[in-house]
């Protein structure tokens, strides 16, 4: 049973591996998650797809268990919003049924379709890189084309082919909108350049998809419509309940770490890092993803960059080389990564000389490159496996800082992190985080801000508060912040330099040894 007072709000988190439900108060303050999961199938290798009939009974269920769990009635639910994975592409036909399984966001079938982006001159490339990277397989335009060459039957009896956040409003509320976090994000919308970069589109094969483009363009908080009888009745809520915009589940976190203005940066960590942020004017540099016009808050702009391998790289060493380390934590009832952080704790800025690339997956930003692997470097006699734990532990950071020279370089100045996930557990990294970079890092009360983001959502979309701003104000709460210690930050400037320089130097050699690895496949 809840403590709290109504009114309430409602969040749905559609992940990778589950769909979650969570209530939350006015104030910012859980009530209740529940969560059901589904899976995902890979029909080919660099294929991942779902079935959103699974979504929505997960949906259902996890409804259903939030609203026993938080002991309301569905007349508190004051407002509803979502977020989802994003470039997780739906067909739909003209009855509202999808036409196939959603192609999800980290498959890249698409690869020779976004090759195509690379020759093409359009405005929209300025996205990506300044349009000096390469575009990436998982945005809509080429699982688009994809589908139009590969699947055209599909692709023809599709009157709608929506991501996934758009799926939902769909299955909420009946309307048809495109929420403006997927146009301009990943999409290539901007408002400032007239919208849909119809030439660019052409160029990569599916200059007639505007047709299955939702035609509204809706901010994020946006008031959509109420929820539809029939999502009512399945879901155990009441008919009529607003219903806001939402967005990609990313940027969701991002509003719910309270990053909804210029100066801060969103720092949204797990097997990977994620790093956005908002401008108050246009930038475009290399290095980093931006700056996308009205795709958070209507007015700013926002910058992205991201580490593909982080948390996973941590993860590959204790799984890989710790037997020990899990077998004491098995047996103790400690936390395996407690005690590697414990055994870590001497070893000095740099490790005694020892450098890593945390590549392991590839390269988001800077490089954009999905041939990028892990470099280890420095490697002597002396080094132990604390050692490489604390190096890899630092190589997170220095990819992080990586990330913020190319955006200060383009003039984005980051003055405060907002970070969130696994990583904050450990007060240690996040103290490198912020000595590395030189960054005050804030933590939260609400770790999960994904959800959180998406109930400010709905309280601005059922009008309790006037803008993503002010929710920020009243539902965001400190909980420590972490200042960096100048004396270590400038020591830790000559192994970010190292880290930096090391991974052009062997770029041609890497991708030489992947395409001869692919080619044995």
């Amino acid at each position: 049973m809840s403590t709290s007072t109504g009114p309430y709000l409602m969040g749905i988190d559609y992940g990778t591996e589950s769909c979650r439900v969570a209530i939350f108060d006015m104030q910012g303050r859980p009530v209740t998650f529940a969560a059901t999961a589904y899976k995902t199938s890979h029909p080919r290798p660099g294929w991942a797809e779902q079935n959103p009939q699974d979504w929505w009974e997960a949906l259902q269920a996890s409804c259903h268990k939030a609203m026993a769990s938080a002991g309301i009635q569905a007349h508190e639910i004051a407002g509803i919003s979502y977020d989802a994975t994003t470039m997780t592409v739906v067909a739909m036909n003209d009855k509202g049924e999808e036409l196939r399984p959603a192609i999800m966001w980290m498959d890249v079938r698409a690869t020779e379709q976004a090759a195509r982006a690379e020759t093409s001159d359009s405005v929209a490339r300025l996205y990506n890189g300044a349009g000096t990277a390469p575009a990436t397989a998982e945005w809509y335009p080429f699982k688009a084309a994809w589908l139009k060459e590969h699947e055209p039957e599909t692709y023809n009896k599709a009157t709608k082919l929506v991501d996934a956040p758009d799926w939902i409003n769909f299955k909420l509320t009946g309307d048809w909108t495109t929420n403006i976090n997927s146009a301009a994000l990943r999409m290539y919308y901007n408002r400032n350049k007239g919208g849909w970069p119809t030439d660019f589109y052409e160029h990569v094969g599916c200059g007639d998809v505007f047709d299955k483009i939702p035609e509204k363009v809706l901010d994020l908080g946006t008031p959509v419509a109420g929820l539809s009888t029939v999502a009512a009745q399945l879901l155990g809520l009441r008919a009529g309940t607003p219903v806001a915009q939402g967005p990609a589940d990313a940027w969701a976190g991002q509003i719910g770490l309270g990053v909804v203005e210029p100066g801060k940066m969103a720092l949204i960590t797990g097997s990977s890092h994620v790093l956005t942020g908002q401008s108050e004017k246009e930038i475009h540099g290399t290095g980093f993803f931006g700056a996308y016009t009205d795709g958070v808050v209507k007015g700013q702009y926002t910058v992205e960059g991201g580490q593909v391998s982080t948390g996973s790289v941590l993860k590959w060493f204790k799984d890989s080389f710790c037997p020990d380390i899990v077998q004491a934590a098995d047996t103790t009832g400690l936390n395996a990564y407690d005690l590697l952080n414990a055994k870590a704790k001497e070893i000095p800025i740099g490790s005694d000389g020892l450098i890593i690339n945390e590549y392991f997956q590839g390269n988001r930003t800077p490089y954009t490159d999905s041939k990028a692997r892990g470099i280890i470097w420095g490697l002597s006699l002396m080094h132990t496996p604390a050692h490489m734990y604390h190096a890899i532990q630092e190589s997170v950071c220095y990819g992080t800082a990586h990330n913020l020279r190319a955006m200060t370089a383009a003039g984005f100045e980051v003055k405060e992190i907002v970070a969130c996930g696994g990583a904050t557990k450990s007060r240690e990294w996040m103290q490198m985080h912020s000595d590395v970079t030189g960054v005050p890092i804030t933590l939260t009360e609400v770790g999960d801000a994904v959800v959180l983001g998406s109930c400010m959502l709905a309280a601005v979309g059922a009008n309790l508060y006037p803008d993503i701003q002010t929710a920020a104000q009243n539902m965001v709460h400190t909980l420590d912040q972490i200042e960096p210690d100048q004396a270590r930050h400038e020591e830790y400037q000559y192994y970010v330099d190292k880290y930096c320089d090391s991974y052009p130097q062997m770029q041609s050699m890497t991708h030489d040894l992947v395409d001869h690895e692919a080619a044995k496949a």
